[in-house]
């Protein structure tokens, strides 16, 4: 099979008219990529979103065929239909962290949508929000307009990916709330198949795409507990001798077994299946 693409956390190989994902237990921070793993992350993202895909069937069609895929890849690998890939992250936030609530802060917005006025960390927003941005295969994403987007996708398009994207998010984070987990905010990813219907992709609703909190320590005005790659950022940012820059540092072997736990914990939260 052939590698066709290499992501921070993923690698797309070819194999006939499908692809194969294949999800690792890389980490990334900061759009640096650590050099130290987290064991059993890639097949926990794998599962999280094959559980979550079968949540959404009846809402939009995925790119998945099936998990036949080669032994060493097996829990931790789909294989899928190929697509054209829409090249915007749809982000949906319901509550206001991370670059959220940096881009608040500085104007008020995000992605051109005006927040009210004082909104503090981790409030939870009057409706959720699409708040779009570029998905740069280097460097930074930039948060970018609805308006902007139709430009180049045109508008029904463009409502579609929104439309999409909020009715996805507010039927998972009302099953997530049912379970005891609030859903921050989430990215989605789309592409079209060779019919040029808009087609769920890559991940959804993992501890990597989106911020779970625990909704019994919620509490507005501070950082939540969090059951994603969160911790992972928390302790990275303690350090004063990392730039944020290539090569990220090692991991601890206390942060790593914590991340695990919590990576394991969310997936038996929201499934009600025991990881083993």
């Amino acid at each position: 099979m052939e590698l066709i693409r290499k992501g921070k956390v993923r690698e797309v190989y070819a194999d006939g008219d499908d692809v194969i994902l294949v999800a690792s237990d890389r980490v990334s921070v900061y759009d640096v990529v650590l050099p130290t793993p987290v064991p059993d992350k890639g097949a926990i993202l794998t599962q999280i979103s094959l559980w979550w895909f079968r949540q959404f069937a009846d809402l939009v069609p995925n790119h998945v065929i099936n998990e036949d895929v080669p032994e060493e890849w097996k829990g931790r690998a789909v294989r899928c239909k190929r697509l054209e890939i829409v090249p915007v992250e749809c982000i949906v936030r319901g509550y206001l962290a991370g670059g959220g609530l940096e881009s608040y802060r500085e104007s008020g917005s995000v992605s051109g949508v005006a927040f009210p006025p004082g909104l503090v960390e981790a409030d939870r927003l009057p409706q959720p929000v699409f708040t779009p941005s570029t998905k740069a295969d280097e460097g930074h994403d930039e948060y970018i307009s609805i308006e902007e987007i139709a430009k180049d996708l045109g508008e029904e398009t463009t409502n579609r990916l929104r439309d999409l994207s909020l009715t996805i998010y507010e039927r998972g984070a009302e099953i997530a709330r049912e379970r005891g987990v609030l859903i921050a905010d989430t990215k989605f990813e789309f592409g079209t198949d060779a019919d040029g219907v808009l087609t769920l992709a890559d991940e959804v609703l993992t501890p990597d795409s989106s911020r779970f909190w625990k909704a019994s320590e919620y509490e507005p005005g501070r950082g939540q507990w969090s059951y994603d790659k969160q911790f992972v950022r928390d302790w990275s940012s303690t350090l004063t001798d990392w730039d944020r820059t290539y090569p990220g540092p090692e991991i601890p072997a206390d942060v790593v077994a914590e991340t695990r736990a919590r990576y394991i914990e969310i997936y038996e939260q929201l499934t009600g299946e025991t990881w083993v």
